[in-house]
Parts: structure tokens; sequence; C-alpha cells
């Protein structure tokens, strides 16, 4: 009755659905295909991001000590 119950949850919210059998699991590579060059790249965007959003704030508080 238990595990009924369970399945009946899972059908109602979706879920029954998404959950992988065994035969749906694909080996995966032993070597990672993410490499340095990719961290940097990603380390480079962020940093770029939060400059530009520290001179957006920088600007804004200039401007706004400008007006008063």
């Amino acid at each position: 009755m238990t595990s009924l119950a369970l399945d009946l949850v899972l059908w109602l919210t979706g879920v029954r659905g998404h959950i992988p059998r065994f035969d749906d699991f694909r080996p995966v590579p032993a070597a990672s295909p993410v490499g340095a060059g990719y961290l940097v790249r990603v380390l480079v965007i962020m940093a770029a991001v939060f400059a530009a959003l520290s001179l957006a704030v920088w600007g804004t508080v200039w401007i706004a000590i400008q007006l008063l």
C-alpha cells in the first residue's frame, strides 16, 4: 500500500516520468572535458560583470550626489 501511495504522489506531482531507469545511465568519460582555459574564461567574464556592476553603482551614487 505504501508503494502505491508513493507512486500516486509521484505521478500527481509529475516527478514519476523524470526518474531514470538503470538502462538510461550512460558511462561518463574518464577525463573531464573542462580545461583550465574554460575556467579562466569564466573567471574573466565574472570579473567583467562585477566591474560593470560596480561602475554602474558608483555612477548612480555620483549622479545622486551631484544632484543634491
